[in-house]
């Protein structure tokens, strides 16, 4: 009797530790979180994915079986120290990415970041802004950072411009390369880089906190088409997350690649091959195209992008500034 008895007490000892060490673990914490932190929201290009009409096997499952994690691009910031929580791009998804972010924060599901920055008006970028109007949130007053045109483009267009007259947005106005204090620990500057500007100019940002800062560049044309200089950037911060739309030209057989220009990651993979160990790691691809490979761990693409060196971002990483 004895035995069995010791027996049991070893079995309930055990799964005791093993559910205090998956507590101790948990890296999205609001109690063990300090400083500055970065949290990926979104990792997909503006149409998402599943993309809409799309029967590629990329898409095929998803339609049955979505993937909640595969959200369109955003980066969410969390001063912890100053309470204060941002985010980078409205996209489609915003309503579930803020919600995400008040989780990653501890705060109440309904409240809306202290401010939202937009690189640039195409739709995966700006248009969840349509969430702070009078038929959902009815926000009051959410600052909302963008550029001069992209600034023009949401004052004079509707149905943006009644996000304005209604007062559920505040337009706060950037400069290019101008740094902007967000919160004692938190600064951004807008970099202008060349896309397609049909309504807006185009911008990343570069996002600094306590300790670290980081390069934020969803959407560029060619590295060699901006006038400066892409490895230098990667050199004077801690983490780059960069534009990954197409892994090659392979996957866009059913439109003119010219019109959307984006550097395939092979191309940047090849201009990238001589950092160093260390530099290369801060590189994370992101702003990933339905079609592209780089979804699937198990591609032969996603094993090469690691083994060179590079990184893939995913739904949910965190990284402390």
């Amino acid at each position: 009797m004895m035995k069995y008895l010791l027996v049991i007490l070893l079995l309930v000892g055990c799964k005791g530790d093993v559910k205090n060490k998956q507590e101790s673990t948990k890296t999205n914490s609001p109690k063990i979180q300090s400083g500055v932190s970065l949290v990926v929201l979104g990792t997909a290009q503006d149409g998402g994915s599943p993309h809409i009409g799309c029967k590629k096997e990329c898409c095929k499952e998803l339609w049955n079986k979505p993937d909640k994690t595969r959200k369109v691009v955003s980066l969410g910031i969390v001063d912890y120290e100053n309470d204060k929580r941002f985010i980078f791009e409205a996209s489609p998804d915003f309503t579930s990415q803020a919600a995400n972010l008040n989780e990653w924060a501890d705060k109440e599901n309904d409240l809306m970041p202290d401010g939202i920055l937009i690189t640039h008006a195409h739709i995966g970028h700006y248009t969840g802004l349509m969430f702070l109007g009078r038929e959902a949130k009815g926000a009051k007053k959410v600052p909302v950072y963008a550029m001069p045109k992209m600034t023009e483009f949401l004052s004079s267009n509707g149905p943006w411009d009644q996000l304005v007259k209604l007062k559920n947005i505040k337009l706060q106005e950037l400069e290019i390369n101008q740094e902007n204090i967000l919160s004692p620990n938190v600064n951004v500057t807008p970099l202008q880089v060349p896309h397609r500007d049909e309504y807006s100019e185009t911008v990343g940002f570069v996002i600094s906190g306590k300790q670290k800062s980081a390069l934020f560049i969803p959407d560029i044309d060619k590295w060699e088409k901006w006038d400066e200089d892409i490895i230098d950037w990667v050199a004077k911060v801690d983490f780059a997350f960069l534009d990954a739309t197409f892994y090659d030209a392979n996957e866009i057989n059913n439109r003119d690649i010219s019109e959307i220009p984006h550097p395939f990651v092979i191309e940047s993979m090849e201009l990238f091959k001589d950092l160093s160990k260390e530099e290369k790691a801060k590189i994370h691809f992101i702003h990933l195209n339905h079609t592209n490979p780089l979804w699937d761990m198990e591609s032969e693409a996603y094993k090469l992008v690691l083994e060179s060196g590079f990184r893939v971002a995913e739904f949910g990483q965190k990284v402390d500034l």
